[in-house]
């Protein structure tokens, strides 16, 4: 997992000394983060050598000598990760479990990497669409401005809206909850509000589960809003089952062509009926870019604040160089998914 010289010095100042894999790839940008900070090693000694496993996301590892392994291991999505960890005899530390609150933001990879994967998904849209994105008036005539509609106000959406408006797009926002009303007007967007929603405080960000009467309530706004849009960007999921199924076919059939959908919720099933997750597809001339994934397109900045997320939970766990998993602290419980 690379990390910058300042997160390896950071972590030493509270006793942990840091080695890195040796990516398979020779990544120049990665080393020039680290100097000679830190040792790169083969994975073999690393496991052999290691009592804290770091990692973006779960690999198939053999023996280590480790005891304990931070990571995503998203549990609700792959309940699974609890045996193998068990079997492993690794305690699994989850990062993407920890509660949203503010005494945990500074650890919210989450949240890290969702205002990542929001700014990329409008600059991808922006690449692909057939139009400016700003009002453009030329010698040769006026040409209006990209019309941007954002479903889910969250972290990635609010990064969306304010990419979109920085370029010059005119951008309306739609989210279930009416409590992000002034984030999205504060960006500068219009909100799109439909009576009825359900929302629970301790969503932890994730979408609420809507009753059918509401449903077709937002597929009507829906339809009516998306008819202008030349970009949707969707970024709706529930945690721990399939990303509600927001965008149908009719909608998109009302969209301009040479519009583009990018759906952020693909890897969990998508936004849209047409939604292939790493894939682009296109239906009635509308492109539909699935991929929950693009903070990766971002390696150096995705990689700073993972590493920044990781040493801002070490430091809480680390006491005078030894872990010290306080289950009575919620954000240790919550971390915590085995053992």
């Amino acid at each position: 997992m690379p990390v910058s010289e300042k997160v390896v010095q950071k972590l030493k100042n509270i006793g942990v000394e840091v080695i890195i894999e040796e990516p398979v790839v020779p990544v120049n940008w990665e080393k020039s983060l680290i100097r000679d900070s830190a040792s790169y090693v083969n994975l073999d000694e690393l496991l052999n050598t290691c009592d804290i496993l770091l990692s973006a996301g779960m690999r198939n590892l053999p023996t280590t000598r480790a005891g304990y392994w931070i990571s995503e291991f998203q549990p609700f999505n792959f309940p699974e990760v609890v045996k193998t960890l068990d079997q492993m005899q690794l305690i699994g530390l989850s990062l993407d479990m920890i509660p949203r609150i503010s005494r945990a933001q500074a650890m919210d990879v989450l949240s890290s990497m969702a205002s990542i994967a929001g700014y990329k998904a409008v600059l991808q849209a922006a690449d692909l669409l057939p139009r400016y994105f700003p009002m453009m008036i030329t010698a040769a005539g006026s040409i209006r401005p990209a019309k941007v509609l954002v479903i889910g106000a969250g972290v990635a959406g609010l990064q969306a809206i304010a990419t979109a408006r920085r370029l010059g797009g005119v951008v309306e926002a739609f989210d279930t909850r009416s409590a992000v009303k002034e984030e999205v007007q504060s960006l500068g967007a219009k909100f799109v509000e439909v009576e009825g929603a359900v929302d629970r405080p301790d969503s932890g960000g994730y979408a609420v589960e809507q009753s059918e009467e509401y449903k077709i309530r937002q597929q009507e706004k829906l339809a009516e809003r998306a008819s202008g849009a030349d970009v949707i960007i969707t970024t709706a999921q529930l945690r721990g089952r399939p990303a509600p199924k927001i965008i149908t076919e009719e909608i998109i059939e009302k969209m301009p062509a040479g519009a583009v959908i990018v759906d952020l919720a693909a890897s969990t099933g998508g936004n849209t009926v047409f939604t292939q997750n790493e894939k682009t597809v296109v239906h009635h001339n509308v492109s539909i870019i699935g991929n929950s994934y693009l903070a990766d397109t971002m390696p150096q900045t995705s990689s700073e604040l993972y590493a920044n997320n990781v040493f801002n939970f070490m430091e809480l766990i680390i006491k005078e160089g030894q872990v010290d998993l306080d289950l009575n602290d919620e954000i240790i419980a919550h971390a915590k998914i085995n053992g």
